[in-house]
């Protein structure tokens, strides 16, 4: 690259550091990591919250950053917030609360380098006056990946291109065991046992299972520490159909058959819809 002498200096970003970079570590493409954050903003903030959101922060505090490789952004409507449940949830308070949620997928291994340059960036942009306040954070956790499991076998996309495939809903689904023990006994009930039978014919085409991490110690103060480390799992049900449309007979009763059959407890399911990327669609029906 040549630089036109009369023209100011380029700013210095290392980038023989990043060439140095390249050649070292983990460069899969699995999600071994995601982070899920479900916000709600403010009232009275809600065209400016999805405005800073989809035209700056999607972009600089996520997707431009390192060994995030997939990112989807979803919204719950009123009337899909009506539908979650359990009323008294241990993640939502109210359980109508967080609005919108973002997804991304982190590769496997990176999870250090990757939290590491959030952490800094964040503390730029904030600086810099690019973080938008009027805003609480509900449930946001950097996750492990533990399994996914799929509907159709081998057939359809894989979960590596679950953030990019046109999906029509999400369902969030948290559930917790009883002790730290416990854990490991939910997950395989879960994956061996409870999910195959209840994705069999469903609209769901898979659901991915993380275990949450904890933030680190400089983090940003506006976001609380995880709850329920050694006891939690967050399910994603990616859907063919509109949450609406397969609410009554597919995601109803789950903290049911969970407490009656296996060994946890729902304290959240809550279904979403995609947002229309560059648009403010949805946000007029969030109240």
């Amino acid at each position: 690259m040549t630089h036109d002498p009369g023209t100011a200096e380029p700013p210095d970003t290392r980038s023989g550091t990043y060439a140095e970079l390249a050649s070292v570590g983990p460069y899969g493409v699995r999600p071994g990591h995601a982070l899920i954050t479900m916000v709600e903003p403010h009232p009275g903030h809600e065209y400016a919250y999805n405005r800073w959101y989809e035209d700056d922060h999607y972009l600089a505090g996520a997707m431009a950053m390192p060994w995030i490789f997939a990112g989807r952004r979803w919204v719950a409507t009123r009337d899909l917030q009506l539908l979650r449940y359990p009323a008294r949830s241990a993640v939502a308070r109210p359980v109508t609360a967080g609005c919108y949620l973002a997804t991304y997928w982190i590769t496997e291994g990176r999870y250090d380098d990757h939290l590491r340059w959030t952490v800094t960036i964040n503390r730029r942009l904030n600086a810099d006056g690019r973080i938008h306040h009027a805003r609480t954070h509900v449930f946001t956790a950097f996750h492990d990946h533990r399994a996914t499991v799929y509907r159709d076998g081998a057939r359809g996309p894989r979960d590596i291109h679950a953030l990019d495939h046109p999906y029509a809903g999400l369902v969030v689904e948290v559930v917790d065991a009883a002790d730290a023990r416990g854990c490991g006994a939910l997950l395989r009930w879960l994956t061996d046992e409870w999910l195959p039978r209840r994705l069999a014919g469903s609209p769901a085409a898979m659901v991915t299972v993380f275990r949450p991490t904890p933030l680190p110690d400089d983090r940003m103060p506006y976001v609380r520490q995880v709850a329920g480390l050694d006891t939690r799992l967050t399910l994603l049900w990616f859907l063919q159909e509109d949450p609406r449309a397969c609410w009554e007979p597919w995601f109803t009763g789950l903290d049911g058959e969970v407490a009656a059959s296996g060994p946890g407890r729902v304290e959240l399911v809550a279904p979403f819809v995609p947002t229309v990327p560059g648009t403010d669609r949805y946000v007029d029906e969030l109240r």
